[in-house]
């Protein structure tokens, strides 16, 4: 179960560190013009776009720096439970948009950080 943890929290914060880093350094027009998945920064500020840029690398961090530094280790399934909101975000405003085939991927990640959350807060707690 550690190992499995370790191998999503990983992965999460790999994705959500590139995601996120795009999101600060891209302007908003170009992301929305990168992919048509992408048309959901039309919704937005690019305030708030770099805003979910910044969440999604400060939880990428939180996923794996706490834990690898043994200092403070509760805050990695409270980084998980950060990124549960997002997605959640994400997946409100795919249905508001209906882009429906789109949010499948948002569910998915959703899904893997709920599953850091929960493993992390229950059976495999860094903390005995």
């Amino acid at each position: 179960m550690n190992l499995a943890l370790w191998i999503v929290a990983g992965l999460l914060a790999a994705v959500y560190l590139v995601s996120g880093g795009g999101k600060l350094v891209l302007a908003k027009e170009r992301i929305g013009g990168m992919s048509a998945s992408a048309g959901w920064v039309e919704d937005f500020s690019a305030d708030s776009v770099k805003a979910i840029g910044v969440l999604e690398i400060l939880a990428a961090v939180g996923l794996i720096l706490p834990a690898v530094l043994d200092i403070a280790p509760v805050l990695v399934p409270m980084a998980a439970v950060g990124l549960v909101m997002v997605m959640a975000g994400a997946v409100i405003t795919r249905i508001r948009r209906h882009e429906l085939s789109y949010m499948l991927a948002d569910l998915v990640y959703l899904g893997l950080a709920g599953f850091v959350a929960w493993g992390r807060f229950g059976p495999a707690p860094f903390t005995g």
